[in-house]
């Protein structure tokens, strides 16, 4: 009886250990299959990863080259602008060339027709006005000078022209006075009158447009001569004046 009960728990301790082999094999293979699925999740992982700054690097160039498309765009704009402006500009510059062949017998003209007007005019600050003409005429022969600055100063010399005819001034000069060159105070009002009176206070005229000459006037002249010469050097405050006036034509 006592061998059959060691023979009984001979074969459930052979059973027990056959069972516990297989138990241990099993969480072994168990352990590797964890260990190998969790390799494999890191590789997932890790290819997820990738995938996911992968597809922000590809969101990231989208952009850049949306923006690059939109730079271009403008560039292109840019150029075509111009383009268009240098076209134009050429076509300017052409036109100033055919200006400029045009301009350049215009003033000569205008010289030619201030010249006349000065001669034909109320002979008054003769020197002045002639030195001007003279200068702008030989400015014309100047290539050191752009025709825009010829043209302005051509333009400036009649507008000086045209403020004479506006303003009143009084200047000292030489005049021959009964055959005599004497030394004589001008007045100029305007373009209306030219009158004169010598240093010494003994004698008055004025420019006699009919005649081209200078005509005495009385000696009763000669003290609102004095008053308007000295209302034109500001030295007296502006007042009213008898003088003489032609009769306009």
């Amino acid at each position: 009886m006592k061998c059959v009960n060691h023979l009984l728990i001979a074969g459930m301790l052979a059973t027990a250990s056959a069972g516990a082999t297989e138990l241990n094999q099993a969480m072994g293979k168990s352990a590797a299959i964890n260990e190998s699925a969790l390799k494999s999740q890191g590789k997932i992982d890790g290819i997820a990863d990738d995938m996911q700054s992968r597809l922000q690097k590809f969101k990231t160039l989208n952009k850049e080259i949306d923006g690059l498309s939109v730079y271009n765009a403008q560039l292109e704009k840019q150029i075509k602008n111009q383009l268009e402006e240098m076209t134009a500009i050429n076509t300017s510059m052409d036109q100033v060339s055919v200006i400029e062949r045009q301009i350049t017998p215009l003033m000569m003209r205008m010289i030619t027709g201030l010249k006349q007007f000065v001669e034909l005019d109320v002979p008054f600050l003769p020197k002045e006005r002639a030195e001007r003409i003279t200068q702008l005429t030989n400015l014309m022969d100047r290539a050191d000078i752009s025709s825009s600055e010829k043209f302005r100063r051509v333009l400036e010399a009649y507008q000086v022209e045209v403020d004479y005819g506006r303003t009143i001034e009084a200047y000292t000069s030489l005049l021959d006075v009964n055959g005599q060159e004497r030394e004589v105070d001008f007045l100029r009002i305007g373009r209306l009158e030219l009158l004169y009176v010598t240093k010494d206070g003994s004698q008055a005229g004025f420019w006699n447009k009919d005649s081209n000459a200078f005509d005495v006037l009385p000696d009763t002249n000669i003290s609102q001569i004095n008053k308007g010469i000295r209302i034109a050097r500001k030295q007296l405050a502006p007042d009213m004046l008898t003088l003489p006036v032609q009769a306009a034509e």
